[in-house]
């Protein structure tokens, strides 16, 4: 689906009348291509005094191949004025441990706050608050909440902005995660993702030989691979070197095979409803691969009706399919040792999960369902080294959202701090990072593709 108005704002006549009207004005979205780099230009490294990740932070990026800006340099220009621009802000937060140190992030961030190319990256690194030393501690990093979340409204022209929590317990899945989890957040590949807050915890992760293919050897299952995000996923997986298992059912035989021919991944057609389907599936897993390394699970439908006018048929299948089918899934070829030790569980979720939608008491139960169901398994597969995440997006431009009526949609496309829809690659490319054997040390997050979406915030 096309968003006329933002491709109306890309034109000299759109901007023009967007600037006198001061009407929203979607930026153009920096997304992942093959083989660029991560960054467009230099990244600005800053640190509170006694941070504690800014020395190895800075190896990361170098060993990503980003240019670090001169601290030096990134001051304003006596003559003009002017800060240097930078492609991205990164700053160590961790020696921040009480509210007086808070001053230490205005004198860094208010002389970069207009020096941030578009869709550039602003990333500020803390302690989980519950492992703070002292509640003053704990006090100070929470308000980088606060921070984070505003410069994502504030910046503007595509720049996101957020936080991301680093145990003090760090081990070596630790450090590879967070590598991972900044060549993600830094890249094209998070455009839609903003005023996040990701934990990074202890685990085994390995970093890729390729990290243009970090799912290089990856037998990977997403189910409801058809079409929308579940193809556009099918699709970012088996770039990233993974051997896809798309399923689908029956009723979308011919679009799943389209999907999983354009791959190079087998298809299988299977009503997950059905009782014996887990069974079902876990014999074509153990048969094929012996394994499966990542379970996306992206099936899911709507049938929406006020929770007054709904009938229990509505309420039932939602739950079955959204929710109940995962735990199904989950529970069998967990029994059953199909998923190792570095596996990875994704769960789509949504925003509506989150906030709540008229109309929608069924789905939003569901996919807050998802939710718990990844807080509720995080630390329970901890110990057999599997992470289990979820994704929750917000308006994203499918087939779905087409058939929204036109102002709820037009609503839907605004209300966020990036002022347009996002597109199922921006949900694949999430997914895509937290199914990395890399990013094995992050478990138990809920990250949002909404844009910063004012829904839930």
């Amino acid at each position: 689906m096309t968003d006329r108005y933002a491709s109306f704002v890309q034109s000299g006549a759109g901007r023009a009348l967007v600037k006198r009207l001061g009407l929203p004005d979607p930026p153009r979205l920096r997304r992942h291509a093959p083989g660029e780099p991560i960054l467009p230009g230099l990244a600005l490294l800053g640190a509170a005094a006694g941070g504690r990740l800014a020395d190895p932070v800075g190896k990361m990026l170098a060993a990503a191949g980003l240019a670090l800006r001169d601290p030096a340099t990134a001051v304003p220009d006596p003559a003009t004025g002017r800060t240097p621009e930078s492609a991205a802000l990164v700053y160590d937060a961790t020696g921040i441990t009480d509210s007086s140190g808070l001053r230490q992030l205005y004198d860094f961030f208010h002389p970069q706050a207009r020096a941030v190319q578009p869709s550039g990256r602003v990333i500020v690194l803390g302690t989980p608050p519950a492992e703070c030393a002292t509640p003053r501690e704990a006090t100070a990093q929470r308000a980088l909440e606060g921070l984070t979340r505003s410069v994502g409204k504030e910046f503007g022209r595509g720049i996101t902005a957020q936080l991301v929590h680093v145990t003090r317990a760090a081990d070596a899945g630790t450090w590879t995660s967070l590598e991972a989890t900044l060549r993600f957040l830094l890249s094209g590949r998070s455009a839609y993702v903003s005023g996040q807050v990701i934990r990074i915890g202890a685990g085994q992760a390995t970093a890729p030989v390729d990290w243009d293919r970090p799912l290089d050897g990856q037998v990977v299952l997403v189910t409801g691979a058809a079409r929308g995000i579940g193809a556009a996923l099918a699709r970012v997986l088996a770039r990233d070197g993974a051997t896809v298992v798309a399923l689908d059912v029956p009723a979308a035989g011919d679009e799943l095979a389209g999907v999983a021919n354009e791959i190079g991944g087998s298809a299988v057609q299977l009503d997950l409803t059905a009782a014996d389907a887990p069974a079902r599936l876990a014999e074509h897993l153990a048969g094929r691969h012996g394994r499966v390394d990542v379970v996306v699970h992206n099936a899911g439908i709507t049938r929406d009706k006020t929770l007054g006018r709904m009938d229990a048929d509505r309420w039932d299948q939602v739950v079955d399919v959204n929710l109940s089918s995962q735990e199904r899934i989950n529970d069998l070829l967990l029994e059953r040792g199909l998923i190792p030790a570095g596996g990875r569980i994704v769960g789509v979720s949504s925003i509506a999960g989150i906030a709540g939608n008229r109309g929608q008491t069924n789905y939003a139960t569901s996919k807050a369902g998802v939710i718990g169901l990844v807080e509720s398994l995080a630390p329970a597969l901890r110990e057999r080294q599997i992470s289990v995440n979820a994704v929750a997006p917000g308006f994203v431009e499918t087939r779905l959202t087409a058939r929204i009526p036109l102002m709820l949609r037009e609503a839907g496309r605004r209300m966020n701090s990036l002022s347009q829809g996002g597109l199922p690659v921006d949900v694949a490319e999430t997914i895509g990072w937290l199914a990395w054997p890399a990013s094995g040390a992050v478990s138990g997050n809920v990250v949002r593709v909404c844009g910063q979406s004012l829904l839930g915030a």
